[in-house]
C-alpha cells in the first residue's frame, strides 16, 4: 500500500444516491485496487456502503441538507449574507484544517463550482490562502454560474463569485471536452489550464464476471485487446484448432491485436488426445502467437498446474468475447452457436447443423474449403464494419475506471512518505 494518502470532499458520501456520490464510490475502489489509501470527507454517508479500506470522516456541516446550511442557503439564493454565515464558515474552518493536514491529495467534487454549501467553499478558500490545504484538484462535474436553472440562485460579490474564480495552485477537472471549453469560458483562462478525465465503467459490474472469471480474464488481458474470439470447445482434432491458430496469426498479420481463448482440456488419460495439445503448443509457437492464443487449461494460476473451468465461468468468457469462433470439420449439432445466440456475441462457424437450421442469416459462416485468408478477412470485415464492436472495443480498452486512474488520475497526485 502506497504512503500516498488521499480524501475525496464532497456534500455526501454513499450511500446517497447520486451521480456524484456514484463516481466517488468508483474512483474509491480504483485507488484502492492500484494500493492507494483514500478516506471520503462528507457530511452525511454510511461507512458500510464504501469500499473495504475506504475510511469515512463526518463533518455534519459538510452535508448541503444540514439544518444550519439550508438556513444560510435560503438567504443567499435571495442575495443577502446572513449573520451566521461567517461563523458557520470558521466552524468549518477549524473541522476541516486539522483533518485534513494527513493527506497528501484533497479531490473536492463540485464544491468550487456549486452553490448549495457556499459556507464551505469559503472554508476550503481560506485555507487554501493559509497554505493549509494539500495537493487541491477541483473536481468540477457542474456549474451553477453557467446553468440556466441555477444561475437565478447566485449573485455578482462574495461569496457567490468564488464559484467563478480561478486559482492558479488548483488542479481543474471536468468530465469532458464540453465541460472543459463552458468552465474555461467561465473562468477566462486558457482551456488547456483545465484537465478532462471521462468518466468510467466497471467491467466486472456490468458484465456481471465471477470471481473466479475475472481473475482470469484479467491474467489473460483480455479486455486490452482489439478482437477477442472464444472457443468454447474441447482439445479434439474435429475442432480443427490448427486453423484457428493459423486464424489468429492471420490476424495479427492484419494489424490486429487478437486474443482466442479456448476454454476445454484435452483428455489427459488419451494418449493421442495430449500429443494433439501438445502439438498445437507447437504450432502456436511456430506461429508466434503464443500470448495471442492461450488455452484455460495451461492458464492456471501456478505454472504447470492444469486448469479447469465451468460453465458459469465460461458464461463469464462468452460475455468478455466480440466472437464465438468454431471452425470444427465436424459437429453432431454444434451448442456453442445457442449459447453465443443468447449472450447476443456473433458467431463465426462453418456449416455445422445449429448454425444452417438455427443460425440461419444471423452467423458468419464460412465453406470448410475455404482458406485462412479468406475466414481472417471475413473476421478484419465484420470488425471494421460494426459500430457496435468498435465502441465496445474503445470502451474496454480506454474508459475502464482502471485504466483512466492509471492514465489520468494517478498522474494528478503528490506526496511522498512523511510528507
Amino acid at each position: 500500500m502506497s504512503d500516498i494518502k488521499t480524501a475525496f470532499l464532497h456534500y455526501s458520501a454513499p450511500p446517497v444516491v447520486g451521480g456524484v456520490e456514484g463516481v466517488m464510490l468508483a474512483h474509491a475502489q480504483a485507488f484502492l485496487e492500484a494500493g492507494y489509501p483514500v478516506s471520503m470527507i462528507a457530511g452525511r454517508g454510511d461507512e458500510q456502503a464504501l469500499p473495504s479500506g475506504c475510511d469515512l470522516i463526518l463533518v455534519p456541516e459538510l452535508d448541503s441538507q444540514y439544518a444550519s446550511v439550508l438556513q444560510v442557503a435560503q438567504d443567499l439564493e435571495r442575495g443577502n449574507i446572513p449573520a451566521d454565515f461567517d461563523p458557520l464558515v470558521e466552524r468549518l474552518v477549524e473541522a476541516l484544517g486539522p483533518i485534513l493536514q494527513s493527506f497528501n491529495n484533497l479531490i473536492v467534487h463540485n464544491l468550487f463550482t456549486k452553490h448549495f454549501n457556499l459556507a464551505a467553499t469559503a472554508a476550503l478558500y481560506r485555507l487554501l490562502e493559509a497554505g493549509d490545504l494539500p495537493n487541491c484538484i477541483a473536481w468540477c462535474h457542474d456549474f451553477t454560474w453557467t446553468s440556466s436553472h441555477s444561475r437565478p440562485k447566485v449573485h455578482s460579490g462574495y461569496p457567490w463569485d468564488l464559484l467563478r474564480t480561478y486559482r492558479s495552485d488548483m488542479t481543474y477537472v471536468v468530465v469532458s471536452a464540453a465541460r472543459q471549453a463552458e468552465l474555461a469560458g467561465l473562468y477566462g483562462c486558457p482551456a488547456e489550464d483545465i484537465r478532462v478525465v471521462y468518466n468510467g465503467v466497471d467491467p466486472q459490474v456490468l458484465f456481471g464476471f465471477s470471481p473466479q472469471g475475472r481473475e482470469l480474464i484479467e491474467r489473460l488481458d483480455l479486455l486490452g485487446s482489439d478482437l477477442i474470439l472464444l472457443m468454447p470447445v474441447r482439445v479434439t482434432q474435429a475442432k480443427n484448432i490448427e486453423f484457428a491458430l493459423q486464424v489468429v496469426a492471420a490476424l495479427k498479420d492484419a494489424g490486429q491485436n487478437p486474443k482466442l481463448i479456448l476454454t476445454g482440456p484435452p483428455d489427459p488419460h488419451e494418449e493421442a488426445s495430449m500429443e494433439y495439445y501438445h502439438s498445437l503448443q507447437d504450432l502456436r509457437r511456430q506461429l508466434g502467437v503464443e500470448s495471442e492464443m492461450r488455452f484455460i487449461y495451461e492458464s492456471g494460476p501456478q505454472p504447470d498446474e492444469p486448469l479447469f473451468i465451468d460453465l458459469p465461468v465460461v458464461g463469464d468468457l462468452y460475455r468478455a468475447s466480440d466472437l464465438m469462433f468454431m471452425p470444427s470439420h465436424r459437429e453432431g449439432f454444434g451448442m456453442p452457436v445457442l449459447e453465443a445466440g443468447l449472450l447476443g456475441i456473433p458467431v463465426v462457424t462453418t456449416a455445422v447443423p445449429a448454425a444452417v437450421e438455427i443460425g440461419m442469416q444471423q452467423v458468419i459462416s464460412f465453406a470448410r474449403s475455404e482458406n485462412v485468408p479468406q475466414v481472417a478477412a471475413k473476421i478484419v470485415d465484420w470488425a471494421e464494419s460494426s459500430p457496435v464492436h468498435q465502441l465496445r472495443r474503445r470502451v474496454r480498452q480506454r474508459y475502464t475506471w482502471k485504466q483512466i486512474f492509471a492514465s489520468d488520475i494517478e498522474p494528478l497526485l503528490v506526496g511522498e512518505a512523511g510528507k
